[in-house]
């Protein structure tokens, strides 16, 4: 366990690792006795920084959703993050790659909500219930800590890895089996990466059906307009300057992101 100065110096360390584009080494060889309620403070610590100097709040990202990634971190649940309305970012405006330290993009089914979700006891049906539309989405990752060297530590305190965001259209959630939605990303035209809906927990809803009741015993709810990434349904691809990277969902169409 961490004292509250040394929460506020791995902040300050993540925070100057973004602004300056230079990764830092991981945070659990800084900070030897890390762990994860002293990792998810150091990541409020820096939102509510950014919110402080005006950003907002849209939603929240959950991560290690699959099996494989949460075998490698030596856990057994997912992590979370939260997305800020300042990272969203636009089909038609390519991203600078310099803007990132080591940016890749994952696949996922994201759901907007049109209601607050419930907290304890929050269930896949009242997830369906509460949620507008599901949207073709890719995340954009990236890590302030050198070359992806991370531990469950280093990626929690660090928003869970989370960068920006782009979405499409989308549908009402009740027309489509969400877990057989098939994704495949592509760039120039090569497949890159290909995944379902149902290799996000078995269901993309019970991912946020579980972020709903994890955030609830911090005092934060998912609220109506949220955006919510449950996690990739395809393996992380690297990002190159040029590059366009387009993912098509079955049921939901395609979504691009480019980069400069």
């Amino acid at each position: 366990m961490l004292t509250d100065p040394q929460r506020q110096h791995a902040a300050q360390i993540l925070r100057d690792a973004e602004l300056r584009r230079s990764p830092v080494g991981p945070l659990t060889g800084t900070f030897p006795e890390i762990g994860t309620d002293d990792a998810y403070e150091i990541q409020l610590v820096n939102i509510r920084h950014r919110v402080a100097a005006g950003a907002e709040v849209c939603g929240h990202k959950v991560g290690l959703s699959s099996p494989v990634m949460q075998r490698m971190m030596g856990v057994d649940e997912p992590d979370y993050g939260h997305l800020l309305a300042d990272m969203e970012l636009s089909q038609d405006r390519p991203v600078p790659v310099s803007r990132y330290c080591s940016p890749r993009v994952e696949v996922e089914v994201g759901f907007v909500l049109g209601a607050d979700l419930p907290g304890e006891g929050c269930t896949t049906a009242d997830v369906l219930a509460a949620t507008e539309r599901v949207v073709p989405a890719l995340e954009l990752i990236d890590s302030r800590i050198r070359d992806w060297r991370i531990s469950i530590a280093d990626t929690i305190a660090d928003n869970a890895s989370s960068a920006g965001f782009v979405i499409g259209e989308g549908r009402d959630p009740r027309e489509l089996d969400l877990k057989a939605i098939e994704a495949r990303l592509t760039s120039g035209g090569e497949l890159l990466a290909e995944g379902r809906g149902d290799a996000v927990l078995g269901d993309p809803a019970v991912s946020v059906a579980w972020l709903a009741r994890t955030v609830a015993r911090f005092g934060v709810s998912l609220k109506k307009g949220h955006l919510v990434l449950p996690g990739s349904c395809t393996r992380a691809v690297d990002v190159a300057a040029g590059a366009t990277f387009t993912a098509d969902f079955t049921g939901l169409g395609p979504v691009s992101l480019s980069f400069t």
